[in-house]
């Protein structure tokens, strides 16, 4: 990217958890001199704007992303609802910062793959992994050549049905809220994101759905992957551990063998547990939300996006928010996830779940139309 430098014009489509999480960063950040803010839910949204300091509010995503101030977009909505709104800011020509996935239907996801490629915007999509400092260095490890050609990926990844419940509760459109579309898909890009270079030509998965059948969605998915050079990729997802579970949210396991070398990543984060007779809350609690059980025990630093302290929140989604502030302002370079690599993500998460769906292989990639049969 070429250095340039500008003020903010910051609109954010979504005051939720993540929205609100942009937008008090955004407020301490020097180089957003103005932000807007859109929600449909009018008070959400009030309140938000007065604790951010907001200079706009409305619950109009168009009216906010033709304002004359605004260069660059936040979409932090539901994840049924991330189309049109980011249609919208690539038709006005913003920056955009998208949280994943770009669509949760594979054609609306080419199609706004398509607009960005076609307009020139920069976007990218939320893949908060991608900014903590293990994930980092093992990037760097990788592509120093530290352990040759990797050869074998084994990634598992545990959650708090917590997320699935408060996810399907809020849109009686479930088809594709599964763990691996909506959850999965982080692990599966930092799998991917450290293979780069290999690409999948056919998956094979198995799903169950005894737990969570009632809420519309799968307990667990697991899947093996093959790649154009013969490197096979596992990729497992249960988030359907009991609400009482003391991860807040994520907990991964990543296995990488090279032919001179081993990466094993231990993120359960069940180095760091507290235990008291003071329930700890919901790990994960998004507005309206009541898990109806008590905590008391937790692994810290198991929600992903940080932690609180003095006010403020520290940690990797801090780390992707003030990097992405810095690539719209400064132009600099950064580890986003590309929005090509978004709809990619889409389209093997789906893909895996299309597999456990026919019981059969799928090769890739895969015609877009296999998805509507």
């Amino acid at each position: 990217m070429t250095q340039k430098k500008k003020e903010i014009g910051l609109a954010i489509v979504g005051c939720g958890t993540i929205g609100r999480i942009r937008a008090m960063l955004a407020h301490d950040y020097p180089a957003v001199g103005w932000l807007g803010l859109c929600d449909v839910k009018e008070d959400l949204g009030q309140k938000l704007a007065k604790d951010a300091q907001a200079d706009f509010f409305t619950t109009d995503f168009n009216e906010l992303l033709k304002r004359p101030e605004v260069n660059a977009v936040v979409i932090a909505t539901d994840e049924n609802f991330h189309v049109d709104p980011t249609l919208a800011a690539i038709e006005q020509g913003h920056d955009l910062f998208i949280e994943k996935p770009l669509a949760t239907d594979a054609k609306e996801s080419l199609k706004v793959l398509t607009a960005i490629e076609e307009s020139g915007v920069d976007a990218v999509i939320g893949y908060t992994n991608r900014f903590r400092r293990r994930f980092l260095a093992i990037k760097q490890r990788l592509i120093s050549g530290q352990i040759g050609e990797v050869t074998s990926v084994v990634t598992r990844a545990f959650m708090n049905r917590m997320v699935p419940i408060a996810t399907t509760r809020r849109t009686d459109q479930r088809k594709n809220l599964t763990p691996m579309v909506v959850s999965g898909t982080h692990s599966l890009d930092m799998s991917m994101w450290l293979m780069e270079g290999k690409s999948p030509v056919s998956v094979y998965a198995q799903s169950i759905d005894t737990a969570l059948a009632k809420y519309g969605t799968k307990d667990s998915t697991f899947g093996i992957f093959t790649m154009d050079d013969g490197t096979i990729f596992s990729m497992n997802i249960s988030w359907a551990l009991p609400v009482v579970w003391p991860g807040a949210v994520y907990g991964l396991e990543i296995g990488i063998v090279g032919t001179e070398g081993v990466i094993d990543v231990e993120d359960t984060h069940r180095d760091l547990v507290l235990a008291s007779e003071t329930p700890q809350g919901a790990g994960y609690k998004p507005e309206g939300y009541e898990p109806g059980f008590q905590r008391h025990v937790d692994f810290l630093t198991s929600y992903p996006p940080g932690d609180m302290h003095i006010g403020q929140l520290w940690g990797p989604m801090r780390e992707e928010t003030n990097t992405w502030f810095a690539r719209v302002c400064l132009g600099l370079d950064s580890p986003h996830a590309t929005a090509a690599e978004g709809h990619s993500n889409l389209i093997l998460t789906m893909a895996m779940d299309l597999s456990a769906a026919r019981g059969e292989r799928i090769d890739l990639p895969v015609d877009l139309n296999e998805f509507y049969r």
